[in-house]
């Protein structure tokens, strides 16, 4: 018993004590009293310093009383937990006919201490060996008997520690009478891919690049969640043959998996945990590919010189705000749709008596580069910088959540050229594909080519050492673009 107000003096320091009752005992690994010093043999300052530790105690007491709230994958567990006394049984049934097994696992200690210790139990045991020994087949009998038992165990060690609601009580019966009713929760949690999104916001991935494969990564999150599947080779090649989307899309989605699947492995050590020895699920997938003339139908194609005229003055006619003019700048310099868009007023700088569009920002190292103004260009440049209000050349209402201010005019380009008959193939970016094309056929060497659209050449001699060719060889080469039509 402690001693008056939870004090005992142990020579000359004061202790306090608390007796643990027996019904949480357990919690408390077996202790019948808890004790600490106080430090102190003054008995004023002892009455002071027993009572936030006696508060703590108590509160203790008090959970363990009430039982710990269930984990998050309290299902799962209970699920194996169930499962694998069922293996168990089998291959105690299997030992007992005289059939090679797999070794049973070895009892933990500790476990079994408990459970001989327990009057009850081992008196059940008692007597469903004795029942069982006198029947036909007792011994396989007797399995099922003990796996049976097995599961009320498990049932009772979670009610029993847990404070579980009445639903929680009804899953949990239902979990143990048929484990494969549990649908596997899905690892991809809302909570990590938040951790994902930060990680890789603070690795400067783009917005759009963020938020788009969160969303393919959410998709597969609900498959596995629905079909109740784990995360593995099969679950995800099932998903992907369930969407109906070409073999491109599908590796973007392949791409996103695999880039979280790293992600995990290396920053959450409860996933590494999980999936330890396991090989990344989404690699070695085959999607059918296009090949021969069904490759070459897909493939965007480039506009001729003659249809980017027509898709100017039909813009034109059509009074469809600055795209007229994004169409021209677009078939006289190679560049992107959004490049253009972000081009302005101070991005018209002169190198050597050259005029020239600086393209501070592109989606490539190559692609920041500078390319000379054609000289069909000059006017409209002059009248897009003199007009601008905003700074910018080309004028756009559209700014969406990602900054990208091509949204709208790329879309009204689509809605424009469907219109006038162009198919998938052919996009905004086929413009870029009509310049590179011109300068092949007029003689343009591959490596200049290279600089005025943004694309690496592919050698450590130019992509390294050389500050690339003069204004004057890339103006020269601009000016061999032959005129659009816009009469």
């Amino acid at each position: 018993m402690p001693k008056a107000n939870n004090l005992e003096l142990q020579g000359g320091t004061y202790h306090v004590r608390l007796d643990v009752p027996r019904d949480v005992r357990d919690s408390f690994g077996g202790r019948r009293i808890l004790s600490q010093s106080l430090r102190t043999g003054v008995h004023k300052e002892a009455l002071d310093r027993r009572l936030p530790i006696l508060a703590a105690w108590k509160a203790q007491i008090k959970a363990a009383r009430e039982g710990r709230a269930l984990p998050e994958s309290w299902k799962e567990d209970v699920s194996a937990a169930i499962d694998q006394v069922d293996q168990w049984t089998q291959q105690a049934k299997r030992a007992r006919i005289g059939e090679d097994g797999t070794a049973m696992p070895t009892p933990d200690p500790e476990d079994l201490r408990k459970a001989m210790e327990d009057p009850k139990l081992v008196a059940v045991l008692t007597s469903l060996i004795e029942r069982r020994r006198s029947e036909p087949m007792g011994m396989i009998k007797l399995e099922d008997d003990l796996a049976a038992l097995g599961k009320q165990f498990i049932e009772h060690q979670i009610s029993s520690s847990h404070r579980l609601s009445a639903q929680q009580s009804q899953e949990l019966e239902t979990l143990v009478k048929d484990p494969a009713s549990y649908k596997a929760r899905s690892p991809i949690t809302r909570v990590r891919l938040a951790s994902f999104r930060t990680y890789r916001l603070e690795h400067h991935v783009a917005l759009k690049t963020v938020n788009q494969q969160e969303s393919k990564l959410l998709n597969l999150s609900e498959h596995l969640q629905t079909t109740g599947t784990k995360l593995d080779f099969d679950s995800v090649s099932a998903w992907l043959q369930g969407m109906k989307l070409s073999s491109k899309t599908k590796q973007q989605y392949l791409l996103a998996g695999s880039q979280f699947w790293q992600w995990a492995m290396t920053h959450e050590p409860q996933w590494r945990q999980t999936f330890k020895g396991h090989v990344n699920p989404f690699e070695k997938h085959t999607l059918p590919t296009l090949k021969g003339k069904a490759k070459l139908d897909a493939k965007r194609k480039a506009f001729t010189v003659e249809e980017v005229g027509t898709l100017y003055k039909a813009a034109k006619e059509q009074n469809l705000g600055a795209l007229p003019d994004l169409i021209l700048l677009g078939g006289y310099t190679g560049a992107r749709i959004e490049e253009l868009c972000q081009l302005r007023k101070e991005h018209l700088i002169t190198v050597d008596g050259v005029t020239m569009f600086d393209i501070v920002d592109s989606k490539t190292v190559a692609g920041i580069r500078q390319v000379p103004v054609h000289p069909n260009l000059t006017a409209l440049v002059d009248r897009l910088s003199e007009s601008s209000t905003d700074g910018y050349l080309v004028p756009t209402g559209s700014n969406n959540k990602y900054g990208i201010r091509s949204d709208a005019l790329s879309k009204a380009f689509g809605r424009l050229k469907t219109t006038l008959g162009f198919d998938r193939t052919r996009v905004f970016h086929s413009i870029r594909a009509t310049v590179i094309t011109s300068l092949v056929r007029a003689d343009v060497p591959d490596r200049l080519i290279k600089e005025l659209v943004g694309h690496e050449t592919g050698t450590v001699t130019f992509d390294v050492y050389s500050n690339g060719s003069s204004p004057k060889q890339k103006f020269d080469a601009i000016a061999k673009l032959p005129t659009i039509p816009t009469d």
